[in-house]
């Protein structure tokens, strides 16, 4: 089967192909192309001259393997395949499935013998014995949905029709989100694919891990959620909210299911900083879908509310490129992003829909970022504005933008 090349995820990786000490830990919320990705790998050892027997994979997903759930079975099974001479290459998806699997991955590491590559699709992977056991010696890399940029990529590579007008072209990505096999169908169907991944999300990341007694209620938190993505949130208003729709639920509760939700990579908190005193400010953030296409598939109004939807895409974005991104509070105002990078510092971002309505709008645009009086760069993005130079602020259109991979710098 022809893979899709992620390259912007492989170039991140192929400087650790060979490598025995690190263990490569390839995360990110199921169905966004994790096996893709390793499969590819695989592909590219091959190509690179590692003989076919040194390659060991392991999909514990599915029939035949997934019955595998000790790790007296994992070891067994890679033992079993792993006699080939020199450096092995061993490849697990979806490794959760296997209760204490740590040990084994680890006891695999300390021979030196085996470059090791495993998946996850939640962040119980990395939140337990395997942090504790593998103490720098593990990389993680997250895997996100497809960007605009894959999205147009994907589509020509499977054949399908790419539109001339790339703002017509970013809608659709929009409302039909990035899942990678998604694109393999039409219509409705697209959206009875996702909606199959919420539910599968529910019954492999969160049902046998979270003992959640009430179904119900926990649906109709993650429903809440995915509806209110992009609007400035905390606890109590949405304990307020919850309630007035005839759902009362204890704060603790609902802690718990946005702190599942977070786990099993459906949402992403955006948590505020302020920039006078440098540090992140408690209580209200916002919460950021892992693809909009969550939100398009779980409602029958497929209009789109550019707001949220762009700043969801930009947000995304942002994390794909390893940017930190929070909420920025500058004096009385509010920065979409502030977007922090350990090498370079930082970046401003303010998301709009449109700044040519009223000169009103382009100045409520323009103010915060003219209000931050230092020199890191500065960004204000549209959905398809006339371009335009204002105080060395970057005016740039997301579709374009994100079509060449450009950086915030």
């Amino acid at each position: 089967m022809r893979l899709y090349k992620r390259e912007n995820y492989l170039k991140k990786i192929r400087g650790f192909y060979r490598d025995t000490g690190l263990i490569k830990v390839i995360t990110g919320i199921r169905r966004c192309g994790k096996s893709s990705l390793m499969a590819t790998i695989a592909e590219e050892l091959l190509a690179g001259g590692v003989p076919e027997e040194n390659l060991i994979y392991l999909n514990l997903d599915k029939r035949g393997l997934r019955s595998i759930r000790s790790a007296e079975q994992l070891d067994a099974l890679i033992e079993k395949r792993a006699a080939a001479q020199g450096t092995k290459y061993l490849f697990i998806d979806e490794i959760q499935n296997v209760k204490n699997f740590e040990d084994v991955i680890n006891g695999y590491r300390e021979e030196e013998e085996f470059s090791i590559f495993i998946t996850g699709s939640n962040s119980y992977l990395l939140s337990g014995e395997l942090a504790t056991k593998l103490t720098g010696r593990y990389l993680e890399f997250e895997l996100f949905t497809l960007s605009f940029e894959e999205y147009l990529e994907m589509k020509a590579f499977l054949g399908k029709e790419v539109l001339a007008d790339l703002t017509a072209e970013f809608d659709r990505y929009i409302s039909e989100g990035g899942f990678p096999k998604a694109l393999e169908f039409e219509g409705a169907d697209k959206m009875t694919y996702v909606r199959g991944i919420i539910t599968e999300i529910f019954d492999k990341d969160i049902r046998g891990r979270a003992k959640i007694t009430k179904p119900s209620v926990f649906e109709t938190v993650q429903r809440y959620v995915i509806n209110n993505f992009g609007a400035m949130a905390s606890l109590q208003n949405m304990m307020d909210d919850l309630k007035r729709n005839g759902c009362a639920i204890q704060r603790e509760t609902l802690n718990r299911y946005i702190k599942i939700l977070e786990d099993a990579k459906i949402i992403h908190p955006c948590h505020r900083f302020d920039l006078k005193s440098r540090r992140s400010i408690a209580g209200e953030r916002k919460y950021y879908l892992a693809d909009l296409g969550f939100y398009f598939a779980l409602n029958t109004d497929r209009r789109i509310n550019y707001g949220p939807a762009l700043e969801n895409i930009v947000f995304i974005y942002a994390l794909s490129k390893g940017y930190s991104v929070s909420v920025g509070r500058i004096g009385k105002f509010e920065c979409d992003f502030i977007l922090q990078n350990h090498d370079t510092g930082y970046a401003y971002v303010q998301v709009a829909m449109t700044i040519m309505a009223s000169a009103e709008t382009e100045e409520r645009e323009y103010r915060p970022l003219e209000a931050i009086k230092d020199n890191y760069p500065k960004y204000l993005l549209t959905r398809n504005d006339l371009l335009q130079k204002r105080n060395g602020i970057k005016h740039e259109n997301i579709p374009l933008f994100m079509r060449n991979n450009q950086l915030f710098e």
